[in-house]
């Protein structure tokens, strides 16, 4: 078994200590065959005394570790291994060999999770993060009437449909795009605000807002027409205001290959018919 210390003499721009490296994997079997061979050739530590993680799996298993983090109070870099469908936040698998030159030349991103506040029909505050994306949803067949806010203006009086997401450029690929909302890379320091299934107004597709906008929604005639807001996988029911910004103090880093191409994946994404 080599030791995680062989490799750091070697250069290290990532800034991880290489010796103190946690493992994350994906109950699936290949993340779990995966993860055997990689106990062979690195000498991981328990999360608690990591410096970085490295998560096997897929993008769900990416952003479930990183809610993990979030909920522990303990946000370590993560440098992902994709054995999972789209792998958008991971990074090639390659088994064992130079995962750690590779781990220490990877190239940092910083992502922010979006901070969401909601207030329901009896008063109630509830208060989450979400790494991709705030979406608000009818709960009945009656259609969702919605204001929007930003940055205490109002730019929609009433938007009538199933509901509305905001997303981050983490988030940006997955609802959000089957939503027919933009893609937005991920250092692009913007939000997609995005209507679902609108039905007034007609022509309104969505906005792309900076990162430090502030957007209130509220629901208009609450009783009667009910709306539950998801953060992520956490859902409320029965809300009457949510106000949502990026959660700066909660600032995360994703790790990437050099090679990794990402801006060509984001583009590539774009035109897939």
């Amino acid at each position: 078994m080599s030791g995680a210390g062989n490799e750091n003499s070697n250069g290290n721009g990532s800034g991880v200590d290489l010796d103190r490296l946690a493992l994350l994997v994906s109950p699936t079997d290949r993340a779990r065959e995966a993860a055997a061979e990689l106990q062979q050739c690195v000498k991981w530590v328990p999360m608690e005394e990591a410096s970085a993680v490295v998560v096997v799996g897929g993008d769900g298993h990416m952003l479930d570790s990183l809610h993990q983090m979030l909920d522990d109070n303990r946000i370590l870099p993560a440098y992902g291994l994709n054995l999972g469908t789209v792998g958008f936040l991971m990074n090639r698998y390659r088994g064992c060999n130079g995962l750690l030159k590779r781990i220490a030349k990877a190239k940092p991103l910083s992502v922010c999770p979006l901070r969401m506040e909601a207030v329901d029909q009896d008063g109630g505050v509830h208060t989450s993060c979400a790494i991709n994306e705030v979406s608000l949803l009818r709960e009945t067949r009656q259609t969702a009437k919605i204001e929007i806010s930003v940055n205490g203006k109002v730019r929609i009086p009433e938007l009538a449909g199933d509901g509305v997401l905001l997303a981050t450029p983490v988030g940006s690929t997955a609802y959000n795009l089957s939503a027919h909302g933009p893609i937005l890379p991920l250092d692009s320091q913007m939000l997609a605000l995005t209507p679902i299934s609108p039905f007034r107004p007609r022509r309104w597709r969505g906005a792309i807002l900076p990162d430090r906008s502030k957007v209130c929604f509220r629901i208009r005639e609450p009783a009667k027409r009910p709306v539950a807001v998801v953060a992520d996988q956490k859902e409320y029911r029965d809300v009457a205001e949510v106000r949502v910004e990026i959660a700066r103090d909660m600032e995360m880093t994703l790790l990437f290959d050099p090679g990794h191409a990402l801006d060509d994946r984001i583009v590539a994404e774009q035109f897939v018919v």
